[in-house]
C-alpha cells in the first residue's frame, strides 16, 4: 500500500495514518502532542504548544511548535532551525525569538523557573523549531553508524519541512519561510533551494514559499575567518600598527598562510593575544572563563551560577539553566520525549559537531541563484560579533552585485537607534533582501537585543521600513 500526500487528505486520517505506520515500522513519524503546562511555568502556556517527531530515514527529528499568538489562520509560518551544529532550537526558543525566558535573577538552585517573554516573533508568526542535524538536541537516530554533514543536514531538514507539512496540511496555505541563524546559515539556503527546485519540479504539495531570514550567519567560511581581523582593528582590539603589519606581511589573507611566513605568523601571534580573552560572542561582554585567576596567573573556570563579584554578571550563567530544565524528568515527560532515546539533553552537543562532515564551504553562490527568485529576504547581524563579523555579511552582500534601493541608514526603536539598515530590491523579478545590524548586539543578536529584533522582524514580516 501507497500512501500519497495531498491537499485534501485530513489531520485526523493523518493521524490514522501514522499509527497504522507504527504497527508496520518502529521508524514511523508521530503526530505532534500538545503542551499545555511547563515545570517551571506558573499555569498554563499562553500559547499553543505542540512537540513531536518526524522521520526522515534512519533519524527522529524532534520539534517544538507554537502557533501564533496573532491570527494562525493569515499569519507566515516560519521552520527555524539552529546553528552549532549541533545546537538545539530550544537555544532559538527560549534565548532568542520564542516567548519563555529563565528567571535567571531568582535563581536559587533546583528546577529553574520560566517566565513569559513578551516581544516573541510568535506574536506574529507560527514557528516550528527544529533541532536539527540528528544529534542534536531531543533529535535522535535509529542508526548504530551514522554522520551527519552539511549536505546531509540540508536534505534531512527539507525532508523534515515537506512531511511535516504533509502531517499538518492547514498550513499549506500561509506564507512559507525558512529561518535560522549562525550555523545554520549554511544550511537555511540550501534548503530554501531544495524547496525551489521542489516546486519547480512539480512535487506535491506545493510548498507556498516566500522567503529566508539568515540571523548572524556563517556564510562562506573562508570570507568569515579573514573578516575576524578586520573586524578586530575596527573594535580597536589591535593596533594599528599591528594591523599594518598583519596587511603587509599576510597581504590580507590571514587562513592560508605559507608556515615559512615568519613574519605573517608571529603578527598573527600577536594578534591572537590580543583578543584570545575576549568573549568572541559579543566583545562587550565578560569571558567567564577568563575572568579569574588563581595565584599562579593560570585561568581558571567559574562554577555554573558562581558569580565573580556582586556587579560582574557573566552571559554563559543563562546558559547553564537550560541543562538543568531539559534533563529533569518531569519537564521530559511535559514535552513528550521518548524516554531513553537519549541520554542527557545538550543545549550544543559538542560530540556531535566534532564528527560533523563540514563539505559545504561557502553559499554565496546559492543566495545568488535565489536572488533570481522572487524571495523575500532578512539578514542581520550584531556589531560587536567576533565570532561572525558584521564585515564578512556585509562583504558576500555586495558580491552578489544586488540594485540598491535604499541606503545605508540608521533605523530605530523607541527613539533611538537600534542598529543599520540597507535595503536591496530586484525589480526584474520581485526579489527583496533587506540587511540590518544592530547596535552593540553580539552574537546572535536577539540574544542581546530582543526587543528590537522582535520590531526588526516584525516590520520586515509586514512590509514597513525598518
Amino acid at each position: 500500500m501507497r500512501f500519497t500526500s495531498s491537499l485534501t487528505i485530513t489531520p485526523k486520517w493523518l493521524c490514522l495514518r501514522s499509527l497504522l505506520l507504527l504497527v508496520l515500522s518502529a521508524n514511523t513519524a508521530f503526530c505532534g502532542e500538545l503542551v499545555k503546562s511547563l515545570p517551571g511555568f506558573d499555569g498554563q502556556l499562553p500559547f499553543k504548544l505542540q512537540t513531536g517527531y518526524v522521520s526522515v530515514n534512519d533519524s527522529e527529528l524532534f520539534y517544538y511548535f507554537i502557533e501564533s499568538q496573532g491570527d494562525p489562520e493569515t499569519d507566515p509560518f516560519f521552520f527555524w532551525f539552529s546553528g552549532g551544529p549541533g545546537c538545539s532550537s530550544f537555544n532559538g526558543l527560549a534565548y532568542e525569538i520564542g516567548p519563555i525566558q529563565f528567571d535567571i535573577d531568582n535563581y536559587n538552585g533546583g528546577l529553574p523557573r520560566l517566565l513569559y517573554y513578551p516581544y516573541t516573533w510568535t506574536e506574529t508568526a507560527s514557528f516550528v523549531f527544529v533541532d536539527s542535524p540528528v544529534g542534536t538536541g531531543f533529535s535522535y537516530s535509529t542508526s548504530s553508524n551514522w554522520k551527519s554533514s552539511d549536505t546531509l543536514s540540508a536534505e534531512q531538514a527539507y525532508q523534515f519541512v515537506r512531511k511535516w507539512l504533509e502531517e499538518h496540511p492547514k498550513y499549506l496555505h500561509l506564507r512559507l519561510f525558512i529561518g535560522g541563524d549562525s550555523y545554520s546559515g549554511m544550511i537555511v539556503p540550501l534548503i530554501t533551494q531544495k524547496i525551489v527546485l521542489g516546486n519547480d519540479a512539480g512535487l506535491k504539495p506545493h510548498l507556498n514559499l516566500t522567503g529566508y531570514l539568515v540571523g548572524s550567519p556563517i556564510t562562506d567560511m573562508y570570507l568569515n575567518s579573514n573578516s575576524r581581523f578586520i573586524l578586530a582593528h575596527r573594535l580597536a582590539l589591535i593596533s594599528d600598527q599591528l594591523y599594518e603589519k598583519l596587511k603587509s606581511s599576510c597581504k590580507e589573507d590571514y587562513v592560508y598562510v605559507d608556515p615559512n611566513n615568519t613574519a605573517c605568523q608571529t603578527a598573527i601571534s600577536q594578534y591572537e593575544k590580543n583578543v584570545q580573552e575576549i568573549w568572541s560572542n559579543n566583545i562587550l561582554v565578560p569571558n567567564c572563563a577568563f575572568a579569574s585567576r588563581n595565584p599562579y596567573g593560570q585561568r581558571r573556570l567559574q562554577k555554573p551560577h558562581q558569580k565573580l563579584s556582586s556587579d560582574l554578571w557573566c552571559w554563559a550563567f543563562n546558559y547553564t539553566l537550560s541543562y538543568h530544565w531539559a534533563n529533569d524528568p518531569s519537564v521530559q515527560e511535559a514535552l513528550h520525549v521518548r524516554e531513553g532515546k537519549v541520554k542527557y539533553w545538550e543545549r550544543c552537543n559538542q560530540t556531535m559537531s566534532e564528527s560533523y562532515i563540514y563539505d559545504v564551504e561557502t553559499v554565496v553562490e546559492v543566495h545568488r541563484w535565489l536572488s533570481r527568485r522572487k524571495l523575500e529576504v532578512l539578514v542581520n547581524g550584531g556589531d560587536r560579533d567576533l565570532v561572525v563579523p558584521y564585515v564578512a555579511t556585509d562583504t558576500w552582500l555586495k558580491i552578489l552585485n544586488l540594485t540598491v534601493s535604499s541606503q545605508w541608514r540608521p533605523w530605530y526603536v523607541d527613539d533611538q537607534v537600534a542598529g543599520y539598515t540597507r535595503k536591496y530590491d530586484e525589480e526584474t523579478n520581485g526579489f527583496r533582501l533587506t540587511y540590518a545590524t544592530l547596535k552593540g548586539a553580539g552574537h546572535t543578536a536577539p540574544e542581546y537585543s530582543r526587543k528590537q529584533c522582535y520590531e526588526m522582524f516584525q516590520r520586515w514580516l509586514h512590509f514597513y521600513p525598518l
